[in-house]
């Protein structure tokens, strides 16, 4: 089932979304002091690529480093993609099939607000 899932948004919605993760991580990368935010931009695109049977968990060993930089993502980023995420999972949900696609889409919130210092597991 998961993988039927990923088929559909990676085809109606999962493809258009890494591609804009992945142009955000090539200009953040092109500025070298933004490198880190470029990686997490990258990240995030793997995670809206295949969502499904994936999570988002938090690093053991990240420190104050990530959580500056969560905040500084925070206010620059974080907060205009989650309500993207929002209103994308909003539009979604209001067919029968989409209601999957619109919990995956929310699924993307935390990772899309907070980036640094979490990694991306497969569930079992």
């Amino acid at each position: 089932m998961r993988t039927v899932l990923n088929v559909i948004w990676l085809l109606l919605c999962g493809i258009w979304l890494a591609l804009g993760y992945v142009l955000a991580g090539v200009v953040c990368c092109i500025l070298i002091v933004t490198i880190p935010f470029g990686l997490a931009s990258f990240r995030i695109a793997d995670f809206a690529l295949w969502p499904f049977g994936r999570e988002l968990v938090k690093r053991p060993d990240a420190g104050a480093p990530s959580v500056i930089g969560n905040v500084i993502w925070f206010v620059f980023a974080g907060w205009w993609l989650a309500i993207a995420h929002l209103a994308t999972a909003i539009a979604l949900a209001v067919t029968i099939i989409g209601i999957p696609l619109a919990l995956a889409n929310l699924k993307l919130i935390p990772v899309s607000m907070v980036p640094l210092g979490r990694v991306i597991v497969d569930r079992p």
